[in-house]
């Protein structure tokens, strides 16, 4: 069983399906002493919930679980409707009762419903009731920045964490040392190939987010800059890149001049010379084209949080994260200024010699996200997990 409700999370879902399919159809059949299998080569079952990707690859979807994903709290009838998806997705599995459960990111769902399903089993032991799942995190909540005591819910709950990020390992053998967890790797190095294109002018990228609330709160700061930059250099081209037509919608009536661009980002950040790019996986993307890249995050409440001391990681931007030190620029809440942002921006697009050390560094960050293969080894880390006595030395 699988369930992921977001975008990112349905492609990580159809691209696990993929390898898990491969390795358990692969592994090596073990008998028992009257000739009966411990362990077939038989095809695996999904089922669970997603998006349209994961029906592609084969998953038995109960229902299009992204079509409701949302940012901040939930208005009440968006709660009513996560609490009734929930509780159907609870009611499937006992039905089913799947060797394997996989929450793939979906935070938040994914915590409580592996503390839902542990509940239940718990609950339910003793003859003629056996079943208890493994339970899997498909990429680890970032503990480490902000709530890290849930680490010990974490631990209770899951039999396996699969990390894309290289610390987080250690930082779970700290907080949670009888917990299992594995960095895979970075699943983005499989999907992005890297090309020689070069920008035949100044080209800046505006990345303002993905979803409709970032692109309120960022793109009018980041068009003010914009407009700063050009006065400095009048000759600069700018493009926006969003995911969906709607968002490009909006985009124009938030006051957009310049290209709009729906999709493709690779060849975009490949031809750019510098990005403004809101902070979050898309960050990630601009290191590994090398990109240098000023980011930003401005969000209601953030700021109490902040002052409160609840999120504790030093940056907001991943390459910054991995790398312990400010790669990129970056500017939060009060400081996501057009001024700040326009300076720091025009800084990286004068000045050579510093996007070159820029991109030295971002190059020892990719470096250490572990190669292509990610959702290979996390097939491999479920496989071994699902069945510790599956013989799997033929797949290393």
């Amino acid at each position: 069983m699988l369930i992921a409700g977001e975008a990112s999370g349905d492609m990580l879902g159809a691209e696990l399906v993929q390898a898990l399919r491969k390795e358990l159809t692969a592994a090596e059949v073990e008998y028992t002493a009257d000739s009966q299998p411990l362990h077939t080569g038989l095809e695996p079952h999904f089922f669970g919930a997603g998006g349209p990707r994961m029906a592609a690859a084969g998953v038995e979807l109960a229902f299009d679980l992204t079509q409701y994903s949302i940012t901040g709290l939930p208005s009440p009838k968006e709660y009513l409707i996560g609490r009734r998806n929930f509780n159907h997705l609870l009611q499937l599995a006992i039905q089913r009762q799947p060797d394997v459960i996989v929450g793939i990111d979906y935070n938040y769902f994914n915590l409580r419903f592996a503390e839902s399903i542990r509940r239940y089993t718990n609950r339910h032991s003793g003859w003629f009731q056996d079943w208890r799942p493994r339970l899997v995190k498909y990429i680890s909540p970032q503990l480490w920045a902000s709530r890290e005591s849930r680490a010990y819910a974490i631990a209770r709950d899951f039999d396996l964490v699969l990390s894309i990020i290289p610390f987080e390992k250690a930082w779970y053998a700290k907080h949670a040392p009888k917990l299992r967890v594995e960095f895979v790797g970075h699943p983005m190095l499989d999907r992005l190939a890297r090309s020689d294109v070069k920008p035949d002018s100044s080209t800046i990228l505006l990345l303002p987010g993905s979803r409709e609330g970032e692109l309120k709160s960022h793109l009018p700061v980041i068009l003010k800059a914009l407009k700063l930059i050009r006065e400095k250099v009048p000759n600069v081209k700018a493009k926006v890149v969003v995911p969906t037509e709607s968002l490009a919608q909006l985009a124009r009536s938030l006051g957009v001049d310049c290209e709009i661009q729906i999709g493709d980002l690779p060849q975009a950040l490949a031809e750019a010379t510098i990005a403004i790019a809101s902070t979050g996986t898309v960050t990630m993307e601009c290191a590994f084209f090398g990109l240098p890249t000023v980011t930003l995050y401005k969000k209601h409440l953030l700021g109490v949080a902040l002052k409160i001391g609840l999120i504790k990681s030093k940056w907001f931007t991943m390459p910054d994260i991995i790398a312990n030190e400010e790669v990129f620029p970056e500017f939060i809440q009060n400081a996501a200024t057009p001024e700040n942002i326009s300076r720091a921006a025009l800084a990286l697009l004068q000045d050579d010699p510093r996007r070159k050390a820029i991109q030295a560094k971002l190059a020892q960050v990719v470096a250490s996200l572990g190669g292509p293969g990610a959702s290979k080894r996390a097939a491999r880390a479920i496989t071994e997990l699902l069945e510790p006595r599956m013989n799997t030395n033929a797949h290393k």
